[in-house]
């Protein structure tokens, strides 16, 4: 009997595909119930910032952690989406010039380049908002109990005591470099905050137990670490066309990175105990977990 699973690369591709044409819809012209009308321009600035290309990693991972605990697929797509959107507003805001000013991303003109700045902000507010709407709506098939407790997680993941306090601290830190434990918990926030987002959730929609949110919340927390990590790796190591932005910014700026601070080689013993960490916890599920197991090492030896 040959093993017809698909791959982990298979399975990564055919889920970023499901949720890109689902944005694709989400994001088509015709105005919604009470909405009034979807300006042209502004739609077309939020979908050159969504319909890019990526990996979808977050989607992916809430799609995966929910099939591993028998939760609905449609559910866990239709979150994964506003979770990406979420992920590609805090993007479009990362690159403007009062932040990152950046030029480009994933290969091509970041939105305010593309646009203008103005326009850059309001798809991003338009981004960040109509996640909320995507949960909350009546296509997706979770109960009113399920979708409050998803918007709440997801609102502290993303606000001011996750990511964008996140992209706070990481504003302060090129004034005045934070200290190891500081940098830590920038990181935890500003990169972690969704990605163990994405992991948890698939507990919640599974309406699974507290103690397998607690193991997914954990697995989350290791792999964004990771991810961070190997993000900082990519900014020392690799070029600009490999990995569609611009890179070595960080050591410009004279910004503290925990590869600053220790170097490649500790770094790259940090991200294989990270792995190892991530399995560890999945291992009560057994090969129900492989591909999540996957994720964790495709995420520590990613090359973009």
């Amino acid at each position: 009997m040959t093993d017809e699973t698909p791959s982990f690369e298979a399975r990564l591709k055919s889920d970023a595909q499901a949720v890109e044409s689902l944005l694709g819809t989400l994001l088509g012209p015709a105005p919604l119930e009470n909405e009034i009308a979807r300006p042209a321009v502004l739609l077309e600035a939020m979908r050159h910032g969504v319909l890019n290309g990526g990996k979808r990693l977050r989607p992916f991972l809430v799609a995966e952690s929910t099939a591993l605990l028998g939760g609905d697929a449609g559910a866990a797509l239709r979150v994964g989406a506003a979770l990406e959107c979420v992920h590609c507003y805090s993007l479009v805001h990362d690159d403007l010039p009062a932040m990152d000013d950046d030029d480009l991303r994933r290969g091509q003109p970041t939105v305010h380049i593309a646009f203008d700045e103005a326009t850059a902000i309001l798809a991003g507010d338009s981004l960040l908002t109509y996640a909320f709407d995507i949960i909350a709506a009546p296509e997706t098939p979770l109960s009113d109990r399920q979708k409050t407790a998803l918007m709440l997680a997801l609102a502290r993941a993303a606000g001011h005591g996750g990511m964008a306090g996140g992209q706070a601290l990481d504003l302060a830190a090129e004034r005045m470099a934070p200290d190891e434990a500081g940098i830590v918990t920038l990181q935890a926030m500003k990169t972690g905050a969704l990605i163990r987002f994405a992991c948890e959730v698939g507990a919640m929609i599974a309406d699974a137990s507290v103690d397998d949110r607690r193991r997914l919340r954990a697995f989350g927390e290791r792999i964004g670490l990771a991810f961070q990590l190997a993000d900082d790796l990519l900014d020392l190591t690799a070029d600009a066309k490999a990995m569609g932005k611009a890179t070595g910014k960080d050591a410009a700026r004279g910004k503290a990175t925990l590869v600053a601070l220790h170097g490649q080689a500790w770094a790259e013993r940090e991200l294989e105990r990270l792995v190892a960490e991530a399995e560890g916890l999945l291992a009560p599920y057994g090969a129900r977990s492989n591909i999540l197991a996957e994720t964790a090492r495709f995420i520590a030896n990613r090359r973009s």
